[in-house]
């Protein structure tokens, strides 16, 4: 496949070339193959060099791709009064957030400044705390955040929590395994190397397609129902993630957990015509569908199977809270209202608001196609979320 993408740097193609170098080797040492799911983790994680633990700009109009935060402060604030209006309505849940995967620290510092301005007041809240894998990201939240003491980061999710979890865009980031309906029945694809090149060089990544354990095809519906030549994703590590996250909020007596990702519900995402599958990346601004281009310089994501996602929470004894698409999760949240903070008639400073807002909720846009999955223990979304609400499907 030849991709019309912008050319890396030279520091960047070496950095990349040295994260190839590492999972070819890796690859070597697994007798020639190893797990998508394993190859996604070493070019989002590995030390250094994955795209996540690089030094790169990821995000904003610098980096690869745009989220909600980056567009406007208004997701952040609308956040911050939701997360007051919980704390406040459900005396299980301790002043509290902990945020998973915090990107630039955009989010983090929305809603600190938000809740610093309000009644409540950041100083109400013991603790933001924020679970961040890559320590490159780590210093730039660092630095974002240093005004607010509150914060405190974390290496992993705590054994126990009670408060208000966020997770933006985390969800897709996990590794995902690539499976593959076969003529004889469904397979594994995982990554090997064709032959070394005429320099002596590593040869390039290839697929390679081993038979599936019947455990890795259970999380699809119907599996036998679709054709050969159906290639889709299932979710083992995000599965695993929601399982500890239930754990974590149970053992804490009382949270709410909130996941604003792309995704769809089981019986949307193994559709018959959904028969590639959903694995995307993104290199400055361009999305292309090849996880073997420029290995560490990109994202490599895939939508969310959120039956999946709440069929794991409810596992472990957490209740499902409500499950909506964006834009009726922040309309009902009250964005709208922090829209108008700002009057219309000053123009200069109310547009660009509002064309930001109409990128988070048009139903053209992030609206639709991303969704909002709440699930908890001893708490639930205020009243008004029952109106959208979409939990049937799943």
């Amino acid at each position: 496949m030849q991709l019309q993408l912008p050319e890396a740097s030279v520091e960047a193609q070496r950095a990349s070339r040295l994260l190839h170098n590492l999972i070819a080797t890796e690859i070597r040492l697994q007798q020639g193959w190893i797990s998508f799911a394993r190859y996604m983790e070493l070019l989002l994680y590995a030390p250094d060099l994955g795209y996540y633990s690089g030094g790169a700009a990821k995000l904003g109009k610098d980096g690869d791709f745009t989220t909600a935060p980056e567009i406007t402060p208004l997701f952040g604030a609308t956040l911050a009064h939701l997360t007051a209006e919980l704390l406040v309505s459900s005396p299980a849940l301790q002043p509290q957030i902990l945020e998973f995967g915090a990107g630039s620290g955009q989010l983090a510092y929305d809603i600190l400044t938000e809740l610093a301005a309000g009644d409540n007041g950041a100083a109400g809240l013991q603790a933001y705390y924020i679970v961040e894998l890559s320590a490159e990201l780590r210093a730039r939240q660092q630095l974002k955040l240093q005004a607010f003491p509150q914060v405190q980061w974390l290496d992993r999710l705590p054994a126990s929590f009670s408060g208000v979890v966020i997770g933006n865009e985390v969800l897709d980031a996990m590794p995902v395994e690539l499976v593959l309906r076969g003529a004889g029945g469904w397979l594994q694809r995982g990554v090997g190397l064709s032959e070394a090149g005429a320099d002596g060089g590593d040869g390039q990544f290839i697929y390679i397609d081993r038979p599936a354990e019947p455990a890795l095809i259970a999380q699809i519906p119907d599996a036998e129902s679709l054709t050969v030549g159906h290639l889709t994703e299932v979710h083992p590590v995000a599965i695993g993630f929601m399982r500890s996250l239930g754990a974590m909020l149970k053992a804490g007596q009382g949270g709410v957990a909130l996941f604003f990702d792309y995704g769809f519900p089981a019986a949307e995402y193994y559709l018959q015509q959904r028969d590639q599958g959903t694995l995307m990346c993104h290199y400055r601004h361009h999305a292309h569908p090849d996880p073997f281009y420029l290995p560490g310089l990109q994202d490599v994501t895939a939508h969310v199977d959120f039956t999946a996602m709440a069929a794991a929470a409810l596992d472990t004894g957490l209740d499902l809270l409500g499950y909506s698409s964006q834009a009726a999760f922040l309309l009902e949240a009250g964005i709208g209202k922090l829209l108008l903070r700002t009057p219309p008639e000053h123009a200069l400073a109310y547009l660009p608001q509002a064309n930001a807002l109409q990128k988070l909720v048009s139903p053209a846009e992030m609206g639709e196609l991303f969704k909002v999955l709440a699930v908890g223990a001893n708490a639930e979304l205020p009243a008004r979320f029952s109106r959208h609400d979409r939990s049937h499907r799943l």
